[in-house]
């Protein structure tokens, strides 16, 4: 049995994984047979602008069980870990007044790890620290890092936002990102039954599905999709416009690329996305988050449905 499931709190399903692994049709299923409430918990989906390119739901989907927290922000609005998780506290809340059991589906991890465990309470940032960390390249930020703040050396050498963000804090509050995190706040996982599911399904059959995906997104409007997204002349740092397949039709539109090149990248942005989600929810949730290491046919999601309804209802 699940050890963070309790049958004397609220329960709250989990379904967590990669990108194209299947979530979507696992966590609709479990809504039919166990009176659920679908809650999204992917940093993409949120925002209204972004319904083929993110893969949200379709029309059947939503209308065989409740939605929440899907394109409910507008791209010019940056959705942070901390917003969702005030947001989705309240969905939560409001699905088991209805006595509806919670769902939460989504591949971002940071999302549900600050619901679940809660957030650092870093202090504010200072916004001359923050301009000017943000101002560096990478490679300048890394190595300025790595002599202010040493137990970050696990980071990246590449990864621009996690750098900036370890940077400025140490610079800002005089402590390491690691401290604040040793003292998380605000996370729900003592007020709730979890019974949770991560889907890592084989990782071929994972790449293909990604692939075949970003086709049927251009069949069902994805550049005329970018191209309204283009005209709103937003902020090429807000998390919309960074939105995989975003920067790649974009370029194509521009005459940068051709067609064929477009594809490629795009599809090649979804591998890598999904090798690093596969990879952190492989390893970073607890070891009671049950995994699946099976593709999600109909046989696969009805069984796995069956049993986190039995661990969310009954414990």
């Amino acid at each position: 049995m699940n050890k963070s499931v309790s049958p004397s709190k609220n329960p709250v399903a989990l379904i967590a994984g990669p990108t194209a692994s299947g979530k979507s049709a696992l966590a609709v299923q479990l809504a039919e047979i166990a009176n659920g409430v679908v809650i999204n918990a992917d940093a993409s989906q949120v925002y209204a602008d972004l319904r083929v390119l993110t893969a949200r739901p379709d029309a059947s989907e939503t209308a065989r069980a409740p939605h929440r927290l899907f394109g409910y922000r507008d791209a010019t609005s940056a959705c942070t870990a901390a917003g969702w998780s005030a947001d989705a506290r309240r969905e939560i809340v409001e699905a088991h007044a209805s006595g509806r059991l919670p769902i939460l589906v989504g591949g971002t991890g940071l999302y549900l790890r600050t619901l679940i465990f809660g957030i650092a309470p870093i202090p504010e940032i200072d916004p001359d620290i923050r301009a000017a960390v943000r101002a560096m390249p990478v490679d300048r930020a890394y190595a300025a890092l790595l002599a202010a703040d040493p137990a970050s050396a696990h980071l990246r050498p590449t990864d621009t936002t996690r750098i900036a963000r370890a940077l400025e804090v140490i610079r800002s509050t005089g402590k390491s990102i690691e401290y604040w995190k040793q003292n998380l706040t605000g996370g729900i996982s003592k007020e709730i039954s979890l019974a949770a599911a991560i889907i890592l399904p084989p990782r071929d059959w994972l790449r293909a599905r990604c692939d075949s995906r970003f086709e049927t997104m251009l069949e069902q409007g994805a550049i005329e999709e970018v191209e309204a997204l283009r005209a709103r002349s937003l902020d090429p740092a807000l998390p919309a416009m960074r939105a995989i397949g975003v920067r790649e039709i974009g370029d194509w539109c521009d005459g940068r690329i051709d067609r064929v090149t477009m594809i490629e990248r795009a599809k090649a942005a979804t591998r890598q996305y999904a090798k690093r989600q596969y990879t952190w929810f492989r390893h970073q949730p607890p070891l009671d988050w049950n995994r699946h290491d099976t593709q999600l046919d109909d046989n696969q999601t009805a069984k796995i449905a069956i049993k986190l309804r039995s661990m969310a209802l009954t414990g």
